[in-house]
C-alpha cells in the first residue's frame, strides 16, 4: 500500500490521501493544531453549525450524484438547535457523503476531508493556519507534477532515442535504395507493429477498433513497464534486423523477451518506487 504524504504546517504534522483521483486532508491532524488532546470535539463543534452544513450540503450537491438530499433537508432544517449534532460517520451513513469520512490504518486513522472542506475547516481554526496550509499544499502539489513530469520525459526521451536507432536500422537493411514515401512509410509501420506484436498482442489498429472512445493510441495507453519494454524492445529489434533475421523469426524472439522482462518487472521494487513517486525512499 503507498503511504500518504504528509506536509508540515505550523509545526503539526499532517497526513494526505490520495483517493479517487482527489486530495483529502486529515481533519484529525489539522484540529490537533488548536487542541491536541481533543481533536474529535472540535471537528463535531464545526460539523454542528449551520454553515458547515450549508457549505457540505452545497458540496455533496455538486460533486456526489448519489447525495441524499431529501435527508439532507431534514437534518439542515435542525441546525441551530442546541440538540443537535453531526459526525463524519453520520454524514456518511445517513447521506450517502463523499466529502467527509472517518478512516482507520496502519499509516493513521483519523477524520479526512476533500481538499475543499479542509480549507474551510482550517478557515475556522485559525487564518493564519489556513494561509500556511495552503501554502505548503500547493508546494506538494507543485513538487508532485515535477516528479511526475521527469518519470514521463524520462520514458519519452528513451523512446524516442530508441526509436532513432530502430528506425535508422530500418533504414539501412530493409528499405530499398530507391522507394517511394508511401513504401517507406509502410515498412516503419510495419515494423512498429512488429513491436506492438510482440509487446501489447495486437497491432495499432487492432488496437483503436478495440478502443475507439480513446484519444490516444496504443503506447499512449502503455503502463511504466511497458514502456520501459518498449525502449528495449526496439533497441534488440533494431540489432536482430542488422544480423538479417526475418519478421517472423524476430517476432518470436521480441515476443519471448517481452515476457522475461515484463515478469520481472513487475516485481521490482525500484519500478514500485518510480510509480509511488519515491514514496518508500
Amino acid at each position: 500500500m503507498k503511504k500518504p504524504a504528509k506536509i508540515i504546517v505550523k509545526k503539526t504534522e499532517i497526513v494526505l490521501l490520495r483517493q479517487n483521483d482527489s486530495d483529502f486532508i486529515s481533519l484529525t491532524d489539522m484540529a490537533r493544531y488548536r487542541d491536541p488532546e481533543r481533536s474529535d470535539y472540535l471537528i463535531q463543534n464545526w460539523m454542528r453549525l449551520n454553515s458547515t452544513i450549508e457549505y457540505l450540503g452545497l458540496w455533496e450537491a455538486f460533486y456526489n450524484p448519489n447525495f441524499n438530499s431529501i435527508e439532507f433537508d431534514g437534518i439542515k432544517a435542525q441546525t441551530g438547535q442546541n440538540s443537535f449534532s453531526m459526525t463524519p460517520k453520520r454524514w456518511a451513513n445517513e447521506l450517502s457523503g463523499i466529502g467527509i469520512f472517518s478512516k482507520t490504518g496502519r499509516y493513521g486513522g483519523g477524520v479526512f476531508a476533500h481538499q475543499d472542506i479542509a480549507f474551510e475547516f482550517a478557515t475556522w481554526l485559525s487564518s493564519e493556519f489556513k494561509f500556511y496550509l495552503v501554502k505548503e499544499f500547493e508546494r506538494l502539489k507543485k513538487e508532485e507534477q515535477k516528479q511526475l513530469s521527469a518519470e514521463w520525459n524520462l520514458q519519452r526521451t528513451l523512446a524516442k532515442i530508441n526509436y532513432r536507432i530502430h528506425t535508422d536500422a530500418i533504414k539501412e537493411h530493409i528499405i530499398p535504395r530507391v522507394v517511394s514515401e508511401k513504401q517507406k512509410t509502410f515498412t516503419y509501420a510495419n515494423e512498429a507493429d512488429l513491436l506492438n506484436v510482440a509487446l501489447f498482442g495486437k497491432t495499432a489498429a487492432e488496437w483503436r477498433a478495440e478502443n475507439p472512445a480513446s484519444k490516444g493510441n496504443i503506447r499512449d495507453e502503455a503502463t511504466l513497464e511497458q514502456l520501459v519494454v518498449l525502449s528495449n524492445l526496439e533497441s534488440i529489434n533494431a540489432l536482430l534486423i542488422k544480423n538479417g533475421l526475418p519478421q517472423s523469426e524476430r517476432l518470436t524472439q521480441l515476443n519471448a523477451t517481452a515476457i522475461v522482462q515484463l515478469k520481472s518487472l513487475l516485481g521490482h521494487s525500484a519500478i514500485k518506487q518510480l510509480k509511488e513517486g519515491g514514496s518508500n525512499k
